[in-house]
């Protein structure tokens, strides 16, 4: 097994590995989803297109695979801490079979149901975008077992540089694609009135060439993590069968001799599980798709009687522009932090589950309370610093449009608060699932959805809230389903937590840095004389100062927190020589 182990990520490093991958992921996301939002065919409308049908892909492909990569990931590290190499390998390839076929399955739905989904979302224009993605399924169905391969021996990196990959492709092709689009119509635009396309038509055809990109590079993802896989798929192939441990629980694995079809109960015995909580968060983020849209085309007319009287065009785009700033510019905005703290709930999972294996119920309590402690420190200055500084951000971002539409301030203002909320669940739902509980961060976050669903039904329709109701149910969706998991975590496991390490020094850090920040905001301002992109760089510096040092002033981490980060000792001994540690 030496050689095993010696291809084994430590948990922090495996950590940092996917945090790496999900930032330079999200940050590409972000750089191509910027560009479509200042086209000016696309902008807000065009988001609300292509969020409509992505979110609508985002639940069938939930339901298809989301599950899979931790559940795969979850059963071969159990099998490679016992040793049982054989049996690792075995469920790998019957689950790549299952999921082939899922996948297919689910893209056929996909091109069969795409109109009628798209009618019921209240935009038509949808259907387009539901079938540039269809062939994706397929594609992630079969990237989903081989990364939940790879994690579960705790080798990070194919699953890292396989979202990298394809992020690098989808964003250089979605400009690509749309560029070339708004260019061709910018220079022909009297020919394609001739022809009857106008600029409505021409956002929609941007939309589906956008997710047409996100297709190809699913497709060009896939291709790499097969050349990885057949590179080496033979990593773990020193153990003989006479070397394995022996089997000892018929309930938990199978044995060499099980069929395929006790192989198929196991892995779907726990990817349905651990699919429930991400399948009822595609369901939360739907119920924003067919609720928004259709409740702001009844509320508009009474909001502006003179605008929208006998106009049903313009009702379905300001509808549609509403949601796409909800969907496109802050679901955008708060997905960097989430994508950050994804990696301790990815990692976590085998490494809970593998400490579990091994009946060392100590370190897996220590790697959960490290986790949530992290997930903490991460999310708290994200929110709030979202909140207070959701103005200059949208106009450092988005330069120009602010102005036409400012409902994006306070909806970014509101939203930022499910950051922490999100965050939190994700740490704890991966903890959860990692001791065995699997149906507990499901069964939360549909307690929530259900309150959100009925916000939704009740505050949009309130002509003085309107759009901003999704934004608040989503927040109240977060908060009770945190607090379900938080409690049922705790009566699982002892945590090496208290909420002074975990709440209070975290929370008088972030409020040191929201104090400061905004301080210093003001006065640039009151020195320079007006707002500019430079005080606002200035600011966020600033505030990533000012909250590291808040974190190292009040000693938020201990010297074994430091020595667990990547690089750690070397960060503890510079802090001991400036007499900021001990």
């Amino acid at each position: 097994m030496e050689k095993v182990k010696s291809k084994k990520q430590s948990f922090m490093a495996g950590v940092f590995t996917i945090m790496v991958a999900q930032v330079l992921v999200k940050l590409l996301g972000f750089v191509y989803r910027h560009v479509l939002t200042v086209i000016p065919e696309f902008g807000d409308e065009g988001n609300g297109i292509y969020g409509i049908g992505f979110n609508i892909y985002m639940l069938l492909l939930t339901v298809t695979t989301v599950g899979v990569p931790g559940a795969i990931s979850k059963l071969v590290s159990g099998k490679v801490a016992r040793g049982q190499i054989k049996e690792a390998k075995r469920i790998f390839r019957v689950a790549l079979g299952l999921f082939s076929i899922v996948g297919i399955i689910g893209t056929l739905i996909m091109i069969v149901c795409a109109k009628p989904m798209a009618s019921l979302a209240g935009n038509d224009s949808a259907s387009g975008v539901l079938l540039a993605l269809a062939p994706s399924v397929i594609f992630v169905s079969i990237a989903a077992v081989i990364r939940g391969y790879f994690n579960g021996m705790y080798n990070m990196k194919p699953s890292s540089f396989n979202q990298t990959l394809e992020q690098i492709f989808k964003a250089g092709l979605t400009i690509l694609f749309v560029y070339g689009i708004h260019y061709i119509y910018t220079n022909q635009a009297e020919l394609a009135l001739e022809y009857g396309i106008n600029k409505d038509t021409i956002t929609a055809i941007m939309a589906v060439w956008a997710n047409i990109a996100s297709t190809i590079s699913c497709a060009i993802g896939l291709a790499y993590l097969f050349i990885y896989y057949q590179l080496h798929k033979n990593d773990i192939n020193e153990l003989k069968d006479g070397d394995q441990d022996p089997i000892t629980n018929e309930d938990e694995i199978v044995n060499a001799q099980g069929s395929i079809r006790r192989i198929v109960k196991m892995i779907l015995s726990l990817s349905i599980p651990m699919s429930l909580a991400s399948i009822v968060s595609a369901i939360n983020r739907n119920i924003d798709s067919f609720t928004v849209n259709n409740i702001l085309q009844q509320v508009l007319p009474i909001m502006n009687p003179e605008k929208f009287a006998n106009n049903s065009s313009l009702i379905v785009a300001e509808a549609t522009r509403l949601y796409g700033i909800l969907a496109g510019k802050v679901d955008m905005l708060i997905g960097l932090p989430l994508s950050i703290n994804i990696a301790f709930a990815t990692a976590l999972v085998p490494a809970v589950t593998e400490a579990i294996a091994k009946d060392d119920k100590a370190l897996a309590s220590k790697r959960i309370s490290y986790s949530i402690r992290l997930s903490m420190i991460i999310a708290l200055p994200c929110s709030l610093g979202l909140c207070v500084l959701a103005k200059p951000v949208l106009e450092l971002l988005f330069h120009g449009q602010v102005a036409t539409s400012p409902e994006s301030v306070l909806l970014l203002q509101i939203s930022s608060f499910t950051i922490l909320f999100t965050v939190m669940n994700q740490t704890i739902n991966a903890s959860l699932q990692g001791i065995g509980r699997m149906f507990i961060p499901a069964c939360a976050l549909c307690v929530g959805v259900i309150i959100k669903l009925l916000l939704n039904l009740i505050l949009i329709r309130i002509p003085a809230i309107n759009v901003y109701g999704a934004a608040v149910g989503s927040v109240v969706c977060h908060f009770i389903a945190t607090l379900i998991v938080t409690h049922v975590l705790r009566k699982s496991i002892k945590l090496e937590t208290n909420f002074k390490d975990v709440v209070l020094k975290p929370l008088l850090s972030v409020l040191l840095m929201a104090g400061i920040t905004s301080g210093f905001y003001a006065l640039m301002i009151n020195i320079i004389g007006y707002e500019s992109r430079i005080i606002t760089i200035a600011s966020l510096g600033v505030a990533v100062i000012t909250y590291a040092l808040a974190i190292v002033i009040l000693k938020v981490l201990s010297k074994e927190d430091y020595l667990l980060l990547p690089a750690g000792d070397k960060i503890y001994k510079i802090l001991c020589k400036l007499k900021l540690a001990k």
